[in-house]
């Protein structure tokens, strides 16, 4: 099964390569006629503002679940811990910046349990959130608009809503800490997770992760429009495009950060509905806004926290 899961990550790794070359190469000469005016810059400056905004929501949200796990937390100081383990994710293993969250968690005594199950209940949430948008907005996938098509959206979304009851949701997060952290073989880890249990219906952090999708994509619309000029009714086939890569890339294995699968996916939805030089300029454009505004978070709290200490 091991050997298995490593051919997986490479043929997963091998042909997401592929197909970006093949794009890449099919429309060389387009992409580097696309040019970037000064307010293209000072809009791609805002995507990579709210960005940064995202990721710092996203921590925000952690601090949440920890207090709904019974575990309140020093909010700024939690953030500041989440902003900086958060550029780990693009080490292989795609588990760090959650290994760097539970150390971090246990150095402020919060039991090794507790911190387990937050970082595995905060990529559900947010898989969740990216779910109900892509339920929303993906008729935008879909020629027909018909009464059928109403009917399974609605369905999936109530779903999707159902699957955080927590009579649904407290075996999943039990089965979940058994397999997540096996790499690091270390026990543990595991801590006293299978004690834990959620009480309500996690409503306030299913919100908090939707705010931080809806901010993330966002950024990779104004940077979509920081290349050419977008009609309003263009967003929502971003807006649900933008969801699905980005689920795929957090669920995919082999792929630190969604690295490369999150922009083969975008490319392969969109390229049917705008330019394929400007998709895939985009696509590329937004990795690197998205990883400048998680450097940039990181550096701003580590500097932040050496400023706290030496006062």
């Amino acid at each position: 099964m091991s050997m298995f899961k490593r051919i997986l990550r490479w043929l997963i790794l091998g042909g997401t390569l592929f197909f970006l070359a093949k794009a890449l190469k099919d429309n060389w000469y387009s992409v580097t006629a696309i040019r970037i005016d000064s307010v293209g810059w000072a809009i791609l400056s805002i995507a990579t503002g709210i960005t940064l905004l995202a990721h710092t929501w996203a921590g925000l949200v952690w601090t949440w679940v920890l207090r709904e796990l019974k575990a309140p937390v020093p909010t700024f100081n939690f953030i500041q811990v989440y902003l900086k383990t958060n550029i780990a994710k693009y080490l292989p293993g795609n588990v760090w910046h959650y290994w760097g969250r539970i150390v971090a968690a246990k150095d402020a005594q919060i039991s090794t349990g507790v911190a387990t199950l937050s970082v595995l209940l905060e990529p559900l949430l947010m898989a969740a959130a990216a779910s109900i948008i892509i339920v929303l907005f993906g008729y935008e996938f879909i020629a027909t608009d018909s009464i059928w098509l109403q009917i399974m959206q609605a369905l999936g979304l109530i779903a999707v809503l159902c699957i955080f009851h927590p009579r649904l949701l407290n075996p999943v997060l039990s089965f979940l800490q058994k397999i997540k952290f096996k790499k690091a073989k270390n026990p543990e880890v595991l801590g006293d997770t299978v004690s834990l249990r959620l009480e309500r219906y996690p409503l306030k952090l299913l919100l908090g992760e939707l705010v931080f999708l809806l901010l993330r994509a966002s950024g990779f619309i104004l940077t979509v429009f920081a290349l050419a000029p977008l009609q309003v009714d263009q967003i929502p086939i971003l807006l649900s495009a933008f969801s699905l890569a980005w689920l795929l890339g957090l669920i995919v294995p082999g792929a630190p950060g969604g690295l490369g699968i999150f922009e083969a996916t975008a490319i392969a939805i969109l390229q049917s509905h705008f330019p394929s030089a400007l998709v895939i300029s985009a696509a590329a454009l937004y990795r690197l806004v998205s990883i400048f505004a998680e450097t940039v978070g990181a550096a701003l709290a580590v500097a932040d926290e050496r400023f706290t200490i030496n006062l």
